[in-house]
């Protein structure tokens, strides 16, 4: 992908928030419209339908875009797209709902799911299709925002939350408000999923959330900074320094003129060119003005309002984490069950063999499982448990 950058301001870099946010798409469908601002979150401001290729069930899809908020309680349009099999659903009750969160892990706006889906390149096309093989209707949102802030914890969740509203009190999508609520994510999916369950129940107390299953969570950056910082993980941590930066621009003043200068590079790439870039194993400290920026009071103050678990969610909880995932510890779930816990949620733990990627693969049916159970009334058990396979 190519980045757009403008070569004079890559010589004199300035800390100037839009410089360093993506690209737009030029389509005028994801504008907000006029006095947009004024309405209830999940309001939604326009629809659309598209198509989503290569699907074994046979669905319509519908595009949202809809009225959410951001990390500093901005209002902001953001897009979903909803999923519904085209099959009746024959269970008790309205049709289950599942809001599946990819692991976007990108800056451009060309790396989001409405964007990826209708053109068959969604990475994660193949979970959806296998919620949508039990009838459920699927959410998929572009929960990282306007700004792809990647990693930012709460308009993460103030998004996935707002599709929701957005889809279930739709009438012409056949979705029913009251219809039971499943959310699900692995790695940055984690990051929403985890973040919509703890905010749920102030933010959108009246989603009927029955279950909510996260695996591999980043939940801290403290932990990450150990992990990723200088290692063959820099890539994406750096990226999402970058998306921090965009929902909090009082961060740019710490960075460095290369650091800058890397910013604008990356602003418009995905995922697996960021992921890439690791191989160089750069440690931020090399793009700060300060070796010790990573103590400064701001950047603390924005790390401890993106750190999950300081509120408890209502809804049962399951996670799933890899005992050997070098780039996202098992301490940071582990935490996370505990501070829940501490705090009076259900939550279960299981630890799987196996790192990061594997861990993607072999816990994802084991968490669709228990979602599923959910969906059909199935209470899950009461208090918190943890199982290492």
């Amino acid at each position: 992908m190519t980045a757009h950058a403008d070569p004079a301001d890559l010589i004199d870099p300035k800390p100037d928030p839009p410089l360093y946010l993506p690209t737009p798409l030029g389509d005028p469908w994801f504008n907000a419209t006029s006095g947009f601002e004024a309405t209830a979150p999940g309001t939604v401001l326009r629809d659309r339908e598209v198509s989503i290729p290569s699907l074994s069930v046979s669905t319509r899809t519908t595009q949202l875009l809809f009225r959410s908020t951001d990390s500093k309680d901005r209002p902001i349009a953001a897009a979903t797209s909803v999923i519904v099999p085209t099959a009746p659903w024959t269970g008790g009750g309205p049709r289950p709902v599942i809001s599946y969160n990819f692991a976007i892990d990108s800056l451009g706006n060309t790396c989001a799911p409405s964007y990826t889906l209708p053109r068959g390149t969604g990475a994660e096309v193949n979970s959806v299709a296998s919620l949508l093989e039990r009838n459920f209707a699927v959410v998929v949102t572009d929960y990282q925002g306007p700004r792809q802030a990647y990693s930012a914890g709460l308009v993460s969740g103030h998004t996935v939350l707002d599709s929701l509203r957005a889809a279930v009190n739709r009438a012409e999508l056949g979705l029913r408000s009251t219809a039971p609520i499943g959310i699900t994510g692995y790695s940055g999916g984690a990051i929403a999923s985890g973040w919509a369950a703890q905010l749920a129940p102030h933010y959108a107390p009246e989603l009927n959330i029955v279950g909510v299953a996260l695996g591999g969570p980043p939940t801290d950056y403290t932990i990450l900074h150990r992990s990723l910082n200088g290692q063959i993980g820099s890539g994406l941590y750096l990226a999402a320094s970058t998306g921090l930066a965009r929902e909090y621009p009082e961060l740019l003043r710490l960075y460095n003129a290369n650091g800058l200068r890397l910013m604008q590079v990356n602003k418009d790439q995905c995922g697996e060119i960021l992921s890439v870039q690791g191989i160089f194993m750069l440690p931020i400290e090399a793009l700060a003005k300060d070796q010790n920026s990573f103590t400064d009071p701001v950047i603390r103050d924005v790390i401890a309002e993106n750190r999950m678990g300081a509120k408890p969610p209502r809804a049962p909880i399951f996670i799933y984490q890899g005992l050997q995932d070098y780039w996202i510890p098992k301490e940071g779930a582990e935490n996370l069950q505990n501070e829940w816990c501490a705090a009076g949620a259900s939550v279960r733990l299981e630890e799987l063999p196996g790192d990061h990627p594997t861990v993607s693969t072999t816990g994802k049916p084991i968490a669709f499982d228990w979602l599923a159970d959910r969906l059909s009334g199935t209470p899950a058990a009461a208090g918190c448990s943890t199982v290492i396979r």
